[in-house]
Order: structure tokens, then C-alpha cells, then sequence
């Protein structure tokens, strides 16, 4: 089921499907919820899932002028508390890492697990910054130059023509995304905190999915934060590079499940 929530005075758009304990999954920088739809229709079988745009991307207007990770953390929130979900998982692709390791460092209390796919708990280096600002002057400038020069390099070389559908789809959809909406997450993403911390303190299970060809978020990083967990649950793809998600789906949609039980096996 498809609906709306308000948050911040504009209408957020979220799919609530399944019954059970439940899963959020947020997408990344340049996507939207419909990333989530055979996700979200397989594990709805066993699990509720929830799946949001967040600000500025899918149907969900932009907030201001920086979607800070904190700002879509609370976004998150709000979505749940208006469905009157008290404790559930969030599993975040990239962008929605970050708001989901926001969402530990703000709201720990409703987790029962959170998911890192091909996400960091690092903040940006000086240098990824600087490639922030010049992809924001771009994106001014000319945005669909920008996404359509995107997708194509989140694949691995190999992957690249096998999936033309789906890069496709995420061309189509990203036509609708606004020059405000893709700048304030790049502004978001480059002033985001270092969120180690947050690996260090919690108690319940972390879900990592590393792709091994990942060229945004280098696989050796995240090996090393999974030693920083309690209660790690760690899958490496070996034939994906940032999008996992379609790169080797069997492999991940097993992962999450495994990474469901420990979450809810203590509930």
C-alpha cells in the first residue's frame, strides 16, 4: 500500500507492505523507494516492509536548502511513528546508510538492527568533498548531463550491459528529481558526521553488504568497520560493485533474512 505522512509540512511518500516484525529500507543518492518494489514483495511474505522516499527524491518534496542525514533520519521517524511502528530495522542503500547510521546515533531506542549497504560510517574525505562541489556546480548547471554520466559507473564493468533495463529505469525515474532535491543531498552527504562511534555503541546486529568492485565506497574501509560491531553480519559481493541490490539479488535478499532473524530472534 502506497500513502502519504507529513513531516516537516510536506507530504512524504512511503509503501507499508507485509505484516510481522518490520523492515525499512532506504534508498540511495539518485533513487527512490521503487528500487525496494521485489524487495519489498518477497520479503513482505515473512516481515512488514516499509520503504520511503526520502526529501527531495521520489514523490517527496525537497525541505529547505541541505537534507542533513539527521533531517532524513527524523523523516524516517516520523513516517513510523505516524504507521505506530515502535522498534523495526532500517537497512539503507549509500545515502540511506548514512541516514540510517544518523537514525542509530539519534533514535537507538526503536532499532532492532540497522543494515549498511554499500554505505560507510565515514564522513567524506577533503578530496571527496571537493568532488561534492564540483558534482553540485554540474548539477546547477546541467542535471540530466550529470545523471545520465551517473549509473553507469555504479555497476561493475561486467554488470554494465547485463543490466541496461534497470539502468534505464533509474535514468527514467531520476528525470523527475529536482535540481533543488540533488544538490541538497550532496550538500547532506558532504557535511555528515563520522558515525564510528555509533558501530562501537550499539548492542544489536549490523547488517554489511560490501560489493569487492565498489568504486564509491572502497570494500577494505568497510571490512575494517565491521570489527567495530558487537554483532556484525557481513556479506562481500564478489561480482558487484555499489549496486548489489540488482548485481547479485538472490545472495543480498538471503543476507537480509539471516540478518532479520538475529534482529528479531531477541524480541
Amino acid at each position: 500500500m502506497i500513502t502519504y505522512t507529513e513531516f516537516r509540512q510536506v507530504k512524504v511518500r512511503y509503501s507499508d507492505q507485509g505484516k510481522g516484525r518490520a523492515i525499512v529500507l532506504l534508498h540511495g543518492f539518485l533513487e527512490s523507494m521503487e528500487i525496494w518494489e521485489e524487495y519489498s514483495e518477497r520479503l513482505s511474505k515473512t516481515y512488514r516492509v516499509i520503504t520511503i522516499d526520502l526529501p527531495g527524491f521520489g514523490e517527496t518534496p525537497s525541505i529547505g536548502y541541505v537534507h542533513t542525514m539527521e533531517m532524513m533520519a527524523e523523516c524516517v521517524k516520523a513516517v513510523m511513528d505516524s504507521i505506530g511502528c515502535r522498534r523495526y530495522a532500517v537497512i539503507g542503500h549509500s545515502m540511506g546508510g548514512y541516514a540510517a547510521l544518523a537514525f542509530a546515533a539519534l533514535f537507538p531506542e526503536s532499532l532492532t538492527g540497522i543494515g549498511i549497504f554499500h554505505s560507510t560510517a565515514l564522513p567524506d574525505t577533503e578530496e571527496k568533498k571537493k568532488n561534492r562541489d564540483a558534482a553540485i556546480k554540474l548539477v546547477k548547471q546541467n542535471p540530466r548531463h550529470y545523471v545520465n554520466a551517473f549509473y553507469d559507473s555504479l555497476f561493475a564493468p561486467e554488470n554494465v550491459s547485463k543490466f541496461q533495463k534497470e539502468i534505464k529505469q533509474l535514468k527514467e525515474r531520476s528525470e523527475k528529481f529536482t535540481r533543488e532535491g540533488i544538490v541538497n543531498a550532496l550538500e547532506g552527504m558532504k557535511l555528515r558526521s563520522n558515525r564510528e562511534s555509533v558501530l562501537r555503541a550499539v548492542t544489536f546486529p549490523v547488517l554489511f553488504i560490501i560489493g569487492k568492485q565498489d568504486a564509491v565506497i572502497p570494500w577494505n574501509s568497510v571490512l575494517e568497520q565491521t570489527k567495530l560491531c558487537k554483532e556484525p553480519v557481513v556479506l562481500m559481493l564478489e561480482n558487484a560493485a555499489h549496486m548489489g541490490f540488482y548485481e547479485e539479488k538472490e545472495k543480498c535478499l538471503k543476507a537480509i533474512r539471516k540478518f532479520a532473524r538475529a534482529c528479531f530472534s531477541k524480541e
